[in-house]
């Protein structure tokens, strides 16, 4: 029989995956800028922007390759984006963060959301210097499934795996 070895644990500090702070910052974030968001509909970021516009957000596209993505004007940088952010969402590798996190700072944006992957503990503390709140290694579509979309209206999010209906747990 195969064994499996155990996931490893994450390296990333717990306080960057609280699920009250991620609920928080989903909640009241009216408007998301997503670094390194694609034109190419397969891709991850693609394909969250578009989730992210049908639930309501405002989708800014940050990319200087791009003129249009998703019908949206993409900007270059951060601080050519001519309205308030309140979320930047960063498709980006690692050692980019740090040079976003300053931006993100600058522009006056709320927080700082890094995608799966996206592991910058010097980005987060510049982030968090500077006031932003910080959400690392965790995908923006799936927090907000999990908490406010389809997911969480199933159940996905109660911690308890049953068929059982919650009034038959009583």
């Amino acid at each position: 029989m195969a064994t499996h070895p155990s996931p490893a644990p994450s390296a990333v500090d717990p306080r960057y995956q609280d699920p009250r702070t991620i609920v928080d910052v989903l909640r009241s974030a009216r408007s998301v800028a997503i670094v390194g968001l694609s034109p190419d509909e397969l891709r991850a970021s693609n394909f969250i922007g578009f989730y992210l516009r049908r639930h309501g957000y405002q989708v800014i596209p940050v990319n200087p390759k791009e003129k249009t993505i998703l019908g949206e004007t993409s900007y270059p940088s951060l601080s050519q984006i001519p309205v308030p952010v309140d979320i930047v969402d960063v498709f980006r590798r690692p050692e980019a963060v740090p040079a976003i996190a300053r931006e993100a700072v600058a522009i006056g944006a709320k927080a700082l959301w890094l995608q799966f992957g996206v592991i910058s503990p010097e980005g987060a503390r510049i982030a968090e210097e500077g006031g932003l709140r910080v959400i690392m290694d965790r995908c923006m579509k799936v927090e907000h499934a999990r908490h406010l979309g389809r997911m969480h209206w199933l159940g996905f999010n109660t911690g308890v795996v049953t068929a059982r209906r919650a009034r038959e747990l009583v």
